[in-house]
């Protein structure tokens, strides 16, 4: 498939998840494949979270968007597919549902000698981040904060 006729495909499937308050966040067609594979990564525009339910009610008109194009002219196998689990913390429920795990904070080095702290995260307030590292509670205000991850503890 030629870039043109991805690019028009996308366009059309993007129209499609538009009318059903979606987004396409990702688009990749694996043509080194037999049959080829289409990947859509989609997410809804409110920002809930996308569930199988949701990926299997769009299958179906992107299947029938797909046929009617002509511009897929093989077989093909459709994915369609949530973004998934950020490792970046950045809403208030990714900290309630986070709380105790293991976390990267990133740090402006303005104010600090340290670029990154590990530990457990432990609480969030409007005006700090508190983790505990290694049993001792660290509150670093958020203005000291530019990224909280996921990560995995180093001793």
């Amino acid at each position: 498939m030629n870039k043109e006729n991805k690019s028009k495909l996308e366009t059309l499937l993007e129209n499609v998840a538009n009318e059903r308050d979606l987004e396409i966040c990702d688009f990749n067609i694996q043509t080194n494949q037999n049959p080829i594979v289409i990947e859509i990564i989609i997410k809804k525009t409110n920002g809930d979270d996308i569930s199988l339910d949701d990926c299997a009610l769009f299958n179906t008109p992107v299947s029938d968007e797909i046929e009617k194009s002509n511009l897929v002219n093989c077989s093909y196998v459709l994915e369609i597919s949530s973004q998934g689990v950020s490792d970046e913390l950045t809403s208030e429920r990714d900290f309630k549902t986070f709380k105790g795990f293991p976390v990267n904070v990133e740090l402006n080095q303005k104010n600090s000698k340290i670029k990154f702290l590990n530990g457990l995260l432990y609480e969030k307030s409007n005006d700090y981040l508190a983790i505990n590292i290694k049993g001792r509670i660290k509150k670093i205000p958020f203005e000291e904060v530019l990224k909280i991850s996921l990560c995995t503890l180093k001793d």
